[in-house]
């Protein structure tokens, strides 16, 4: 590498190229970037099997768009972004795998382009490093080929801290040209006036808005410091753009909640009850329940993993530090410091103000913190003067080995024991069919919702967070169709299924409506 550590903090540029060079290492300069996301879609590939079936949250996201099964219950909190992101696929196709494939290879795309956001800010090493850091975490490649929001509010978040900086930078804050003052681009050129502004705030626009499409609460909370930095510094064009981001992503969440959940305010109260009430929860040591594969924990109890499994999450936010301070004192605080603000925003809700944990909340403060992390660990492996020093950077190397070695055995095993899991629910959904129950149906009770998709039933709850019926209507459709109440081993059947035949079936107990043996064997 050409630069050295000191030139990474400090930002020193390199020369214009010589005549004839071109664009040829803005080109070299991705190439790193793409090998790590291309590596990131491959691995998710040959580690989460494609097969894998869809998982209970999964399940309401896809049949809201799927002809698969009825649409499942869509309670408060959700957003419809996950719903549409899947729709290209899963409006037409009911096969999972190639579900699957369709996600992984966007978000290998989205972290390529995500990172190249920042090429202006970081050199092309450090994106790739930061880059690499993130996706050899066990829940990114889990959750990368999953229909869930979280990785996209992450893919959000970097793309805003990074648009906001390119911005800011591009112009002072009466929105006056200020070429003079722009970064140069990877070949040593600075842009034309007024371009990368333009690219700059539409990508802070499209940020906001994805990170809001997802899940509105958190791109709020991922967003806070970009906020207070537009504010105090009176960016009144990034401002707009990101608060126009935001209103486009929320404008869908806003209206449903008027049009079908009575109103913004009841609409935030549901979701706040559906979390266990948001308030002051002390929700660290839950998160680190979760980091041994334990995909919700909820109640979170148990052992906290192994050091090994958990070393990772106090080294991660210790490096990120580490890199705001070198950063400060090369006088590059600006990058660094803001990606960590950002992080830190966007974990205080999932660290202290809901009581349980699922180890995929984190993922935008993983991506963020990725940032001065990597720089950290490139000044830790080279000095000032570029030389580098072969024992740090041995014990990095072994450090990243060991990293990389127990993620891939808590991925494994968390990805075998979903897809057990998801087998079971698939075979369930067999034996209703061979008892009668089919589309149109509907299930009740224990995993009704994801084993009514499966099954390509409606689902419904007369209680809980997912109620959407009552016991007359569940008794009037038994009279029309075939239905189901799903109970556990040592569980009761509801009132209105007692006198039901009943057929276990591995932990369950099925209660099948006895219109349902009509059709029974066909």
């Amino acid at each position: 590498m050409a630069d050295s550590t000191h030139a990474i903090l400090a930002g020193t540029r390199r020369p214009a190229p010589a005549p004839g060079a071109g664009r040829a290492p803005g080109r070299r300069d991705a190439l790193p970037v793409a090998a790590v996301a291309a590596a990131f879609t491959l691995a998710q590939l040959l580690l989460v099997r494609p097969g894998t079936g869809l998982g209970w949250d999964e399940s309401v996201y896809v049949s809201q768009v799927s002809p698969h099964a009825p649409a499942a219950f869509f309670s408060a909190p959700r957003a419809r972004g996950v719903s549409l992101l899947v729709a290209p696929v899963a409006a037409w196709s009911s096969s999972t795998a190639l579900l699957r494939v369709y996600l992984a290879v966007l978000s290998g795309l989205a972290l390529y382009l995500a990172l190249r956001v920042w090429r202006t800010l970081l050199p092309a090493p450090v994106l790739a490093l930061a880059g690499a850091l993130f996706a050899s975490l066990w829940v990114t490649v889990f959750y990368g080929p999953q229909a869930m929001p979280n990785y996209w509010v992450a893919i959000g978040a970097l793309v805003c801290a990074g648009c906001f900086l390119r911005a800011r930078a591009d112009g002072p804050a009466d929105g006056r040209s200020r070429t003079e003052e722009r970064p140069r681009d990877r070949a040593g050129e600075r842009p034309r006036p007024g371009r990368r502004d333009r690219a700059a705030l539409y990508g802070l626009l499209g940020g906001a808005a994805l990170m809001a499409w997802m899940r509105p609460m958190d791109a709020v909370w991922a967003v806070l410091p970009l906020l207070a930095l537009a504010l105090a510094q009176s960016h009144w064009r990034a401002l707009a753009a990101l608060l126009a981001g935001l209103v486009a992503g929320a404008a869908e969440w806003v209206i449903e909640a008027y049009a079908a959940y009575g109103g913004l305010l009841r609409r935030l109260s549901d979701a706040s009850a559906i979390q266990g009430r948001l308030g002051p929860h002390f929700a660290v040591v839950d998160q680190l329940r979760s980091l041994g594969g334990r995909t919700l924990c909820r109640p979170c109890a148990g052992a906290v993993p192994h050091p090994l499994i958990t070393a990772w999450w106090f080294v991660l936010p210790a490096l990120a530090v580490l890199g705001v301070v070198l950063a400060r004192r090369a006088g590059r605080t600006s990058p660094a410091g803001v990606a960590a603000a950002c992080a830190a925003t966007a974990a205080v809700p999932y660290l202290f103000l809901i009581g349980y944990a699922a180890p995929r909340f984190l993922l935008p403060a993983y991506a963020l913190l990725a940032l001065p992390a990597a720089l950290a660990l490139t000044r830790l492996v080279r000095r000032a003067d570029g030389a580098r020093r072969p024992v740090a950077a041995c014990l990095v190397a072994a450090g990243l080995a060991t990293h990389l070695a127990v993620q891939y055995a808590v991925l494994t095993r968390t990805a075998d024991r979903t897809a057990a899991a998801h087998r079971d629910w698939h075979r369930t959904a067999a034996e209703l069919h061979r008892l009668g129950v089919r589309p149109p149906c509907l299930l009740t009770g224990d995993n009704a919702i994801p084993i009514a998709f499966y099954t390509g039933c409606a689902s419904a709850a007369t209680e809980g967070h997912n109620a959407n019926t009552t016991r007359a209507a569940i008794e009037e459709t038994a009279r029309r169709q075939p239905v189901a109440a799903l109970v556990t081993a040592h569980g009761s059947p509801p009132g209105y299924a007692r006198a039901w035949p009943v057929h276990p079936f591995g932990d369950l107990r099925l209660y099948v409506a006895p219109t349902a043996r009509k059709g029974a064997g066909r």
